[in-house]
């Protein structure tokens, strides 16, 4: 009769060193899957600000637009003649 082979199974400590390194394993991936997410919030705040940004300097360049035709020559030689006044050019300053 041949002897069998009695089946090794893993002591209790490879035991805990196998689901000890399973565990970690998952903590890692969690880790991974919750900051890549917090990456592409972050990201979508950012591209959210920039537009914003763009926004307010569009309105800036408009603002800036208006005040240079209001500054202009003409317009302030027809609102002077609206209310009399004469003009000189040594007398207008431009405020920027």
């Amino acid at each position: 009769m041949k002897k069998r082979k009695k089946k090794t199974f893993l002591s209790s400590f490879e035991r805990l060193i196998y689901q000890l390194f399973a565990f970690i394993i998952i903590l890692l991936i969690v880790g991974i899957v919750c900051s890549e997410t917090s990456l592409a919030q972050m990201n979508l705040d950012i591209q959210k600000l920039d537009s914003e940004v763009e926004k307010q300097r569009k309105r800036i360049e408009s603002l800036n637009m208006k005040i240079d035709e209001m500054t202009s020559l003409d317009n302030i030689k027809e609102i002077g003649e609206r209310y009399g006044l004469t003009y000189h050019s040594e007398n207008i300053k431009t405020i920027k």
